[in-house]
């Protein structure tokens, strides 16, 4: 059994790259539809086989998987390998990422059937696939840090497809600079454990945190700093720059450039919820560092509360979905700060499916409106298309967490955790994350009254052609309804309070909250009786309350707030300055320092002095030679009298 599981976790990684691979060289081949068809077997293969290994490691209780599956190369005694580690974290992942991926899959077809590099993006979403499995499965830094670059790497290509649009351009180097920063900081985490741990192996390292522990280093002098502290630290700026966490944040948003089935999968099931995961997987590092734990809760504080606020004034339908995606990042990042691991889990995949869903449905919308995003020019289309509007009704209320919706259980479950933490910091993220509810209700239902609702701003062109999407883009939103809603109910009992992740993710007994809630745990009707004892419930309607009054009741109300309040409309609109800082002081100051260092280094020192100066020497050393081959024979029988001379001088010297 254990030969055949092996095989089956090298066909769940090895399906979609071969799809990939077909679709990318065979494209002109094969044409547009073997071109779906290969991808979606491949990546539907991946996810049916991925549900095997699901059922085989949590209902039938198969073993973890540890194994290494081939050696990539020895540096030393350093082997550097290719492995899975398969257990309940990775394994719920690997379905989410292959069921998501396979819906978007399926729901591309209809999107992008016009589109002339079908068959390209169909191979990019499938490696997308590929390198996230990668990265879910590794059981190894190395290997880890492979399909981190990986998803990095398709991101950028998926961001900037459309390339010759100047924006995707400039959105898709603004995803990957970025990156580059937190992934700086991954790469010297990993560096850490290996020159303290001596191997990349979780498992070895894992084994060795107790002598690790206490360590500490110098990195200025005089100033010792715990080595586990700053390993995590460095690791988790890594996961602010996937996961989009301030200050590394301001390449999400811009992803929207890409195609709406490339935004639902990176802020759904990959790119984004990798260093949710990975700072999960990590557990027994981080635990061992409160300074770290706080930093991070305190970042996914402020993500949290906001990046909602930025959802409240933007018009682009993509945009307010994809703020809604930084604060729920922000949520799960407070989870994981507070120790609450399972609980940032549990909302990682509860959101993949809501947060498809509305970004799916966004796309039905921009597909009806003919390719228009801006909502101020919608209104009404609940008319025209039914099915996306109560998918995107049911995806609206999962992620304001409305009572029975699975994200009412992980996001209240969140909250109560944080509740529950005595980590400096934890106060002030209890605030942001009971702030945040109201926020998320109100830009939420602000976008869904805007889209569905009210008076119509159609332009008569589109409204003569509008109708509801083909069943290849309404069928997936139906299916990811389904667990939108009902999921959550399912996972919150064995997942929080039924030991889900106990060999997967460590707690320290004085951080485990999610124990201390457990104790008062009477199943999924005594949870949701309780809520309503609880603030968050009311302030999600009372935000939805809000956006009904906002823009369906009095319309004009937003324009006259945003005219009275100028300073606070303004610094929403500019995302808080800091895209503007960052074009001024880092883009700006490093090409005015790259251009001093141009002037300088390159066209004075380099160009005048060693190139042209040599030159400049060379010549006037040859004027002066020049000028002793005259073509006179006088001129050489005086030069060798002279040359005679000198030597009869020496000659004499020496005698005497």
């Amino acid at each position: 059994m254990f030969e055949n599981m092996e095989k089956i976790y090298l066909a769940i990684v090895l399906a979609p790259l071969l799809g990939s691979v077909i679709a990318g060289l065979f494209g002109k081949l094969i044409g547009r539809s073997g071109a779906h068809w290969v991808t979606i077997i491949g990546v539907g293969i991946s996810s049916l086989l991925s549900m095997l290994a699901y059922k085989h490691i949590v209902f039938d209780g198969g073993e973890m998987f540890n194994q290494t599956i081939y050696t990539w190369l020895s540096i030393g005694s350093l082997d550097i390998n290719v492995g899975f580690l398969v257990d309940r974290l990775s394994v719920s992942m690997m379905v989410v990422v292959t069921f998501v991926s396979w819906m978007i899959h399926i729901y591309t077809i209809g999107y992008m059937h016009d589109d002339p590099g079908y068959q390209r993006f169909f191979s990019y979403i499938s490696l997308f696939t590929f390198a996230m499995l990668m990265l879910v499965m590794s059981n190894n830094f190395m290997q880890l840090f492979f399909g981190w670059e990986g998803v990095g790497l398709v991101s950028y290509l998926l961001i900037g497809f459309w390339y010759k649009k100047e924006s995707a351009i400039f959105a898709n180097m603004k995803a990957f600079l970025v990156n580059r920063v937190g992934d700086f900081g991954f790469l010297l985490g990993i560096a850490g454990v290996l020159l303290y741990f001596g191997s990349l192996d979780y498992m070895e390292v894992f084994a060795e945190t107790a002598a690790v522990d206490g360590l500490t280093m110098e990195i200025f002098s005089g100033h010792p700093w715990s080595v586990i502290t700053v390993i995590c630290i460095c690791l988790f700026i890594g996961a602010m720059g996937k996961s989009a966490q301030v200050p590394l944040h301001v390449w999400l948003p811009d992803s929207m450039e890409g195609p709406t089935p490339i935004s639902a999968l990176i802020h759904a099931a990959t790119m984004v919820t990798a260093g949710i995961f990975m700072v999960s997987r990590m557990s027994p590092l981080f635990e061992l560092s409160e300074v770290a734990l706080s930093f991070i809760l305190v970042i996914g504080s402020i993500t949290a509360l906001f990046m909602g606020l930025l959802g409240l004034v933007q018009n682009d339908i993509k945009r307010v979905i994809a703020y809604s995606t930084l604060s729920q990042l922000g949520y799960m990042t407070v989870a994981l700060g507070a120790s609450a691991y399972a609980a940032a889990m549990f909302h990682l995949i509860t959101h993949a499916f809501f947060k498809a869903l509305l970004f799916l449905a966004a796309g039905s919308v921009i597909i009806g409106m003919h390719h228009e995003q801006d909502m101020r020019k919608m209104g009404g289309l609940y008319k025209y298309m039914p099915i996306t509007w109560i998918t995107s009704l049911l995806g609206s209320l999962a992620l304001i967490g409305f009572p029975g919706t699975s994200g009412f259980y992980s996001k209240d479950a969140i909250i109560e955790a944080v509740h529950h933490s005595a980590l400096p910091g934890s106060g002030f993220a209890y605030f942001a994350v009971v702030a945040g509810v109201f926020i998320t209700a109100l830009y939420s239902f602000r976008l869904f009254f805007m889209t569905f609702h009210g008076k119509e701003r159609i332009d008569k062109h589109t409204w003569e052609h509008l109708h509801e999407s083909p069943k290849v883009v309404t069928v997936p939103l139906a299916v990811l309804a389904i667990p939108s809603i009902l999921l959550g109910a399912f996972l919150i009992g064995p997942m929080l309070f039924g030991g889900y992740f106990e060999e997967s993710i460590f707690v320290a007994a004085k951080h485990d909250v999610l124990a201390e809630i457990g104790a008062d745990y009477h199943g999924v009707w005594g949870f949701t009786l309780h809520a309503f004892q609880a603030a968050p419930v009311y302030l999600a309607l009372a935000g939805v309350g809000v956006a009904w009054l906002f823009y369906i009741k009095y319309p004009a109300v937003p324009a006259q707030i945003a005219g009275r309040f100028g300073f606070l409309h303004k610094l929403l609109l500019e995302k808080y300055y800091f895209d503007s800082f960052n074009q001024s002081v880092f883009a700006g100051g490093t090409r005015k320092i790259g251009s001093f260092f141009w002037r300088i280094g390159d066209i004075r020192i380099i160009d005048g002095f060693f190139v042209n100066g040599t030159a400049l020497s060379i010549r006037w050393f040859s004027g002066i030679v020049r000028t002793i081959q005259s073509g006179y024979l006088y001129d050489y029988a005086f030069s060798m009298i002279i040359g005679l001379l000198i030597l009869l001088a020496l000659f004499v010297h020496h005698l005497i």
